[in-house]
Parts: C-alpha cells; sequence; structure tokens
C-alpha cells in the first residue's frame, strides 16, 4: 500500500524539490501540496493522509502552531531552512526534521526512518543524532557474550546462511541474525547494497555503478536489484 504524503510549505521552490523527491520513491504518493496550512488542514479533514512534510517556519501559522492546534494528524518530518529552529519540533514527538536544501539521500533516509516507526522500530536519524543524546552503539550476542559495538566502527556486515558478521575497524564479530532483521537495528547510514551486504555511507571511498570501496580496501559488490542506492550514495 502507497504512503500518502502531504506537503506544507509557503515557498513554492521548497514544494517542488520535495515533490520531486516524492515522485522518485515508488511507495510513496503524493496527495496534496500547500503553500498555504489553514488550506490544508481542510484537506486533512476530509483526506487520509500517512506522512507529512510541514515546513516550521510559515507567515501565516508556523509549522509548530499546525501539529499543536490540528486534531487529525498524520506523521510528521519537519522542514526548515534554520537548525536552531528544529529542536522546537521534538517535543512534539516528529519522525524527523529536513534541513534545507533538503537532498535526496537525506530525504530518503527519512522515509526510511517513518517505515522502520510504523513497524515498530525507531531509528535514528543522522540529523537528530547532532541535536539531543542518541544511541550509537548495539549489543550482539556472540561467542555467549554480549558485545558492545560501536555503529561508528562499523565498516561493513555481511550474511552467512541465518548469521551476520559484523566487520569493524578492528575484528570481525559474528552472531545469529538474518540481515533484513539487523539492518532495521541500524541507524539510517547504513544501506544494504546487496543480498549479502550492508555498508556504512560514512566509510565510502569511492564506488562504480557495481561496487563499492570502504576506508580499508575491501570491495563490495552492488547487487543488480539494488541500483538505486548509487543514486542515493551521489546524493
Amino acid at each position: 500500500m502507497a504512503i500518502k504524503c502531504m506537503v506544507i510549505d509557503d515557498e513554492p521552490l521548497a514544494i517542488k524539490v520535495l515533490e520531486k523527491h516524492i515522485k522518485k520513491v515508488p511507495e510513496l504518493e503524493l496527495v496534496a501540496s500547500f503553500d498555504n496550512p489553514i488550506h490544508a488542514g481542510d484537506f486533512l479533514q476530509k483526506n487520509t493522509v500517512d506522512l507529512l512534510f510541514l515546513d516550521i517556519q510559515m507567515p501565516v501559522v508556523t509549522g509548530i502552531d499546525f501539529i499543536k492546534n490540528t486534531t487529525i494528524q498524520p506523521k510528521v518530518i519537519l522542514t526548515t531552512a534554520y537548525r536552531e529552529y528544529a529542536l522546537e519540533g521534538y517535543e512534539l514527538d516528529i519522525i524527523d526534521y529536513l534541513l534545507k536544501p533538503i537532498s535526496f539521500i537525506r530525504f530518503y533516509k527519512s522515509i526510511n526512518k517513518y517505515k522502520a516507526l510504523s513497524a515498530g522500530i525507531q531509528h535514528v536519524s543522522d540529523e537528530s543524532s547532532k541535536a539531543k543524546q542518541t544511541v550509537d552503539h548495539i549489543f550482539v550476542n556472540a561467542n555467549k557474550r554480549m558485545i558492545r559495538v560501536e555503529f561508528s566502527c562499523i565498516l561493513f556486515i555481511d550474511s552467512i546462511k541465518d548469521y551476520v558478521r559484523i566487520h569493524t575497524t578492528e575484528d570481525t564479530i559474528i552472531t545469529k541474525d538474518k540481515i533484513s532483521v539487523f539492518l532495521q537495528k541500524l541507524p539510517s547510514n547504513f544501506l544494504r547494497v546487496h543480498r549479502s551486504y550492508i555498508i556504512n555511507t560514512e566509510k565510502i571511498t569511492s564506488f562504480t555503478s557495481k561496487d563499492i570501496v570502504l576506508l580499508n580496501g575491501m570491495e563490495i559488490p552492488i547487487g543488480a536489484s539494488y541500483k538505486e542506492v548509487i543514486r542515493l550514495i551521489k546524493n
């Protein structure tokens, strides 16, 4: 089922950017865009919206006031050109915030976070980690011990049947888990690029349409059904 999206922003260019990003993701459906939050509120009363991209600073009604005064409300991703305003939204239980200009890869990470939260799993966004304390590690069961692994130390993860190998800058840790399940435990800078590989995008040194080279020199193949990740990395 498509994720029904709506955009509210008083800047026409900002609306166009988000509309373009939404159209690039097959599972998203743009149902409406508004430059006037009052008209948007009327639309919400009569239509179903799953995900709302909402500008914080608007002259008629601010994004924060819109959230506080709207009874029927979808999940919200705030957008702003000013980092300092993003903190205003955290107490309102928003999904994420996007700092303008919004790149496609940052947009896509927010979509992944929305999907993960919808499934009952909370992901940590890159931007929110700068503004408040967040989880920066995971504990995995290896050799009957719970081992702490820092996300920043992970280079890539690969799978062998029902096990995953976590390759860090120091060693390799093997734990019993499916790669699809393990991906859901990671922050948004981790991408699955092959049925058997997850990479830390912060460790990329170069890439082609066929493979990715990481800081340790390891070449990771890009699966035929994962070619879309190239566009995410570029943006």
